[in-house]
């Protein structure tokens, strides 16, 4: 920003309000404070920060603070309140009972409605003779595998 003793620009209208919280002051920028309504005001407030001392805390503050939070009740426990007796001693059991008929119901088979069809059975084709052959020596030699695995028991198992 150039300093011009005759053209100063007010920082807070140009977005450069941080110059005025430096120290170190142009005389233009100390004339145009002294004139400047908006930038006397901001500096006032500034002053007043620095000066402000926090109050110190109580040594009760913590056991107040969580007596009040456990007093505060939030505004859908007014809504609900009148109806938890009622909830809990006659919907609860009416819900479940009204749950329990309804998934008997899906059990349950229906007069009245189609039989379900019943499965077909496997239809057994006929093999070659080499490929029966050939399956049957498979299962002898697994059977053969079985009973070696078995006849010794030294050896871990598979």
């Amino acid at each position: 920003m150039k300093e011009d003793e005759d053209d100063m620009r007010c920082p807070i209208e140009t977005g450069e309000g941080e110059l005025l919280l430096e120290p170190v002051r142009s005389t233009s920028l100390g004339d145009h404070i002294s004139g400047c309504h908006a930038c006397g005001e901001f500096l006032a407030a500034q002053k007043a920060l620095e000066l402000w001392e926090a109050p110190p805390v109580s040594a009760d503050f913590d056991s107040r603070l969580y007596a009040r939070i456990a007093r505060e009740v939030p505004w859908w426990e007014f809504l609900v309140r009148p109806f938890r007796p009622a909830f809990a001693a006659r919907i609860v059991p009416i819900a479940a009972a009204a749950g329990l008929v309804i998934a008997a119901g899906l059990w349950i088979e229906r007069p009245g409605a189609p039989p379900i069809p019943a499965a077909r059975s496997a239809e057994v084709e006929p093999l070659p003779a080499d490929q029966a052959e050939n399956a049957l020596q498979d299962m002898e030699m697994m059977q053969e595998f079985s009973r070696l695995v078995r006849s010794d028991p030294a050896e871990p198992r598979m």
